[in-house]
């Protein structure tokens, strides 16, 4: 690995930071200009996210993993960066959604709110930061970076529902911060360390007095992590919050729900994984429990609402459910299949949140309400007896556009075939439904099977809130207006669909990558000796080479 690739690793972290801080000193009437540093930024993040997949998904155990450590002081003692499958997987979907969100931006929502593209870029930073830093401090540092640009973003735009919704998102995020710094301190105290890998080597040997207060920092770290993933009860603030947000906000605040489920997944198999002693699969039955139970709330939530936007918002916990579940379970099928669930999930939600700016664009104020009181009332079309409709009349192509993408958006959210999220929900259910590939903090019998029902009635669920909506919104007589797209708008949306119909066509090898991170997953020592690398020299830490 050349030293140039080396530091590719800082480049998600630095190059959105700089370019933030620079745009921060522009005048914010200068919008074109900050417009296009900010897109070049961005499009320059997915380049460099894909060179760092390519990085990782190598073919030997050390090239799987890399370790950066800031200014070369070695781990434990300096700031490390790590750059294995996943975290290179999440900051790839981060840059996909943060250019797909940003163009459809530049449409109108740039101009609704001063320095828009400082926040968003700062966000970014935030959210790459998170995913490759290798110690919980600085994760806390990332996490807060992330927070703070996600206060201003949820409030873009202004409006007394989305202040009032704002606020109660900023209230919920403050105190999961503090319970983030208590979880924290407490297992700094006991361990005298934060660096995940030396974490990982201190755990099986720690007495029980210290295990006792590692476990419960460590518990109410997790409560931080699950309010921000939305499992229930934690997650009553999400759909209102993410269904008042701007179309551009919501579409990259659906992958800040899925940094909970990360750091999760990264410690329970990292810190409390197979070797991790006494402390081995703690909080697993939680996870499974709660995923569960988020499901059931999200479900009858997607059943239930009469908005888009609300639909989408419990879509979100749903989607949250499904992979707190997984990775309860405790098999590494069941985690390769929760990986491209949460990958097809996270591109469909952020794809359905643009899609709804613009259907709804061309409807009348409160049509939802009004169509669900007309069907209850069992109006009809045929009630229209003074309607005149022309026979072969030509279909708007901007309509034909958006009622194929609902189409698309209702097939992945409910895992219906032929798209990907059919292949992502039966993957999910194959690895749970076999009895040889549950772990050892896996669900009994009838817990398997009350799991599989959740994830079948969720897909029923979807589908049926879908049809209700879509017939309301394309079949109504009550909206006739075309709605005023841009192309920027229509690129955004079709951009990420078109990525779910590709993994649908390449699915073997997405598949392929899936099992093979789960497997360096629940097999944490390549990280552990990335980053530690015991008599090794710094410079090989760095890169990973072989000391």
């Amino acid at each position: 690995m050349t030293a140039f690739a080396d530091h590719l690793i800082i480049a998600p972290i630095v190059l959105p930071l700089l370019a933030g801080a620079l745009l921060l000193l522009v005048d914010d009437r200068r919008r074109p200009f900050k417009a296009t540093v900010a897109v070049a930024v961005t499009a320059a993040l997915l380049v460099i996210s894909i060179l760092l997949l390519r990085r990782a998904d190598g073919q030997t155990a050390l090239s799987q993993t890399v370790s950066y450590a800031l200014g070369d002081w070695p781990a434990p003692f300096g700031i490390v960066l790590v750059l294995d499958r996943l975290s290179a997987m999440m900051v790839l979907l981060t840059s996909i959604l943060g250019l797909a969100a940003l163009v459809f931006s530049l449409a109108r929502w740039h101009r609704a709110g001063p320095n828009f593209h400082t926040l968003f870029l700062f966000l970014l930073m935030g959210l790459n930061g998170a995913f490759l830093t290798g110690d919980l401090f600085n994760l806390f540092v990332f996490f807060e970076v992330l927070l703070a640009a996600s206060y201003a973003l949820v409030l873009h735009g202004m409006g007394v529902v989305r202040v009032k919704a704002g606020l109660h998102y900023i209230v919920v995020n403050l105190a999961a911060s503090t319970l983030f710094l208590i979880g924290v301190s407490l297992i700094y105290g006991v361990s005298g360390t934060l660096n995940m890998a030396d974490l990982a080597t201190r755990i099986p040997g720690m007495n029980d007095h210290d295990r006792m207060f590692l476990e419960a920092g460590a518990a109410i770290l997790g409560v931080a992590f699950l309010v921000k993933a939305g499992m229930w009860p934690l997650s009553f603030w999400l759909p209102t919050a993410y269904a008042a947000a701007s179309a551009p906000a919501a579409a990259i605040f659906s992958v800040m729900t899925k940094v909970g489920v990360y750091i999760i997944l990264r410690l329970s198999l990292l810190l409390f994984g197979a070797s991790a002693g006494e402390s081995a699969h703690f909080g697993s039955q939680v996870l499974l429990y709660g995923g569960m139970a988020t499901i059931a709330f999200g479900l009858v939530g997607v059943l239930a609402t009469q908005t888009m936007s609300r639909l989408a918002g419990y879509s979100v916990l749903v989607s949250s459910g499904t992979l707190l579940a997984a990775i309860g379970v405790g098999n590494a099928a069941a985690t390769s299949g929760a990986l491209f669930y949460l990958v097809n999930s996270t591109l469909a939600i952020a794809g359905f949140f643009l899609l709804i700016e613009l259907v709804e664009r061309g409807r009348d104020a409160g049509a939802d309400v009004l169509a669900v009181t007309m069907e209850a009332f069992g109006y009809t079309d045929e009630d229209d007896v003074n309607e005149e409709v022309e026979v072969g009349e030509r279909i708007p192509t901007i309509l034909a556009f958006l009622g194929g993408s609902f189409i698309a958006c209702g097939l992945l959210l409910a895992g219906l075939p032929p798209l990907s999220g059919f292949l992502a929900k039966f993957a999910l259910m194959s690895a749970i439904m076999d009895p040889a590939g549950i772990g050892t903090g896996g669900p009994q019998h009838v817990v398997t099977w009350v799991l599989i029902a959740l994830l079948i009635l969720s897909g029923l669920s979807a589908m049926l809130a879908m049809t209700r909506i879509g017939i309301q919104t394309f079949w109504s007589p009550l909206e006739t207006a075309v709605p005023g797209v841009r192309g920027v708008e229509v690129a955004a949306v079709a951009f990420l669909l078109l990525l779910c119909v590709l993994m649908t066509v390449r699915a073997a090898p997405v598949l392929d990558f899936m099992e093979e991170t789960a497997m360096s997953l629940h097999a944490p020592k390549a990280y552990v000796d990335s980053v530690l690398s015991p008599g090794a020299p710094v410079d090989a830490k760095r890169t990973g080479a072989k000391p």
